[in-house]
């Protein structure tokens, strides 16, 4: 009996300490707003729901208790921490008959690593009053000892009354705060919500925020998001990137010329405050249609009516108005739990379809190859972040619009000028030469990462009369110099979609040891992609060299950096307008 109470008493003091050894991170405490996704969030950035309280007047009750489920909903934040547990308490029940608890009441985890790629957590679940996610042997940075950015996706039925997220106390976290980029709003119904998704990053709307790496607000309520006047309304106080209705699988009841109408107002409504696109979606269909006579009717009636009131707009002139037709989801015969709802399958289709149509559309395309395919990176966390710079980047477009860009990686970085670094290598050179220049240097930027940048608004907003692009050093490491050369196009043309009145000039990748001769040649080739592409080309990286064509080591600080000598050299050449 002593000894079995003495263990006992081992126990409780082992959980008690490791309970101490916890420190709790309270998203509705921290400094700035962190709850992303969400729209309004000023108004209720420190609660997770999806509308301001103001609409509890507006619209109809059921909406308003749906807009209390967390979907869509995310965390993002920052840690090196080998273990993670997320504690909550969630207020409806935690499942529904065709519904798991893990994607009515759970949550979800990802990492993103220092090159940018998606990772999953998976750990174990315990579903009580406070329901408990925990993961452990969480794997450390290759690179620098800052961890992961992580994303962490709410519950897509239920609501979260409180939440918090434990890390050892000696490990590092940070919140990020609410991305500011425009997102794509979506308004629709249960399928959009993520009914029936396994897990709440199931659901499309979240795969498809993580295909564009983008924010997507979700505002579709399950049974209630027949495209009502009020909650358009709602959304048309939102700036989007693109405006999202998937709304028929509620309107079935409605007359086809009632559903006109609500297509006619919602798009005509937008349109008078945005001209940002709009995406009008068909019915999915439903999947007992061969069996039940009555459902093949209902879905097609739909999807006529609002084809007549899609043509109807474009010949009154509506601009920027898209189409995704039911053939083009290519939803899978096996993609739903019922006759509509999509599995995780199904959820996939979904996003498929969204992203085929939305990435021409929002003029984000992905190419074939890693290098033209765009992605974030965070390889130099120990020092800096990476989409701080980012952000740093587009407050000062916003506040000082810049008159000319040079973008680069470390070698631009930590050369000298706005917003300014933790090194400045050539400050001479740059205040002589390139002054009037903003610095979109990101220290292990390789072409991609730069891809990544220009389509989260680095180059919107402002027209530059010159851009100076000096990428693709990083590269040489792991990508063919076809791949390199093909990526840099690529870029290049997409640059020249966002300024077209810029004069953009390609840089040669400067010289570094022991890869003089391949950078020589594949220079040769970047200068023939700028030919072609009508673009300047320079490569002032040749006075970097000596007779024998080899580096001047006295030029760089490790050879591949330049040393303020070396910069000097290169300044003429990347300054000049020609």
């Amino acid at each position: 009996m002593i000894a079995r109470l003495l263990t006992t008493c081992a126990l409780v003091l082992f959980c008690s300490a490791t309970i101490a050894q916890t420190k709790w991170h309270n998203p509705l405490t921290a400094i700035a707003p962190v709850i992303q996704n969400q729209g309004w969030t000023s108004e209720i950035g420190n609660t997770f729901t999806r509308l301001p309280a103001r609409a509890e007047k507006q619209v109809r009750k059921a909406v308003w208790n749906l807009s209390r489920d967390a979907a869509g909903l995310s965390i993002h934040f920052y840690s090196n921490a080998p273990e993670i547990t997320i504690r909550y308490h969630v207020k409806n029940a935690f499942a529904m008959p065709h519904m798991p608890a893990t994607g009515v009441s759970g949550v979800d985890l990802y990492a993103i690593d220092e090159e940018g790629k998606w990772k999953r957590a998976s750990g174990t679940y315990a579903f009580a009053d406070t329901i408990i996610y925990s993961y452990k042997n969480l794997f450390p940075s290759r690179y620098h000892q800052k961890g992961f950015e992580y994303r962490l996706y709410l519950p897509l039925y239920n609501s979260v009354s409180w939440l918090e997220i434990g890390v050892p106390e000696n490990a590092y976290f940070e919140f990020i705060p609410t991305v500011k980029e425009k997102p794509v709003i979506v308004y629709g119904t249960s399928i959009a919500q993520g009914g029936c998704a396994s897990r709440p990053a199931m659901g499309w709307t979240n795969i498809l925020s993580r295909k564009l790496d983008y924010p997507v607000i979700n505002l579709a309520f399950s049974g209630n998001g027949p495209f009502e006047k009020e909650v358009v309304d709602l959304i048309n106080e939102q700036e989007a990137a693109a405006y999202v209705f998937d709304c028929l699988p509620n309107m079935g009841a409605l007359s086809q010329e009632e559903v006109y109408n609500r297509v006619i107002y919602g798009v005509t409504a937008i349109r008078k405050k945005h001209p940002e696109p709009i995406l009008l979606t068909d019915h999915i269909g439903y999947y007992n249609d061969q069996t039940d006579s009555t459902r093949a009717i209902i879905w097609k009636r739909l999807n006529e009516t609002q084809w007549k009131a899609f043509n109807a707009l474009k010949k009154q002139g509506i601009k920027n108005l898209y189409y995704l037709a039911h053939d083009s989801i290519r939803f899978p015969e096996d993609g739903t739990v019922d006759y509509v709802h999509p599995n995780d399958l199904g959820m996939q289709a979904y996003a498929d379809a969204y992203e085929s149509i939305l990435r021409p559309i929002l003029k984000m395309p992905r190419g074939a190859i890693g290098t033209t395919q765009p992605i974030s990176q965070r390889r130099e966390a120990g020092g800096y972040e990476w989409k701080q710079r980012h952000a740093q980047e587009l407050q000062l477009n916003r506040e000082q619009p810049p008159v000319n860009v040079i973008i680069g990686n470390s070698i631009t970085h930590y050369w000298a000028g706005e917003p300014r670094a933790r090194i400045a290598r050539g400050e001479k050179s740059w205040n002589q030469y390139l002054s009037s220049f903003r610095n979109m240097g990101f220290g292990w930027d390789r072409i991609e990462n730069v891809l990544w940048r220009v389509y989260h608004g680095e180059l919107d907003g402002f027209a530059a009369r010159q851009i100076v692009l000096m990428i693709g050093t990083n590269n040489l490491g792991g990508n063919t110099d076809a791949a390199i050369v093909e990526g840099l196009g690529f870029l290049l043309q997409q640059i020249r979609l966002r300024q077209p009145q810029a004069r953009i000039k390609l840089v040669g990748i400067f010289p570094r040891r022991n890869m003089e001769l391949r950078i020589a040649s594949l220079n040769k080739q970047l200068q023939a992609v700028a030919k072609r592409g009508g673009f300047l080309f320079a490569d002032p990286g040749k006075g970097l060299l000596l007779a024998s064509g080899k580096i001047d080591e006295s030029l760089f600080t490790d050879g591949l950096h330049p040393n303020e000598a070396g910069y000097s050299k290169l300044a003429p050449g990347v300054a000049s307008a020609r």
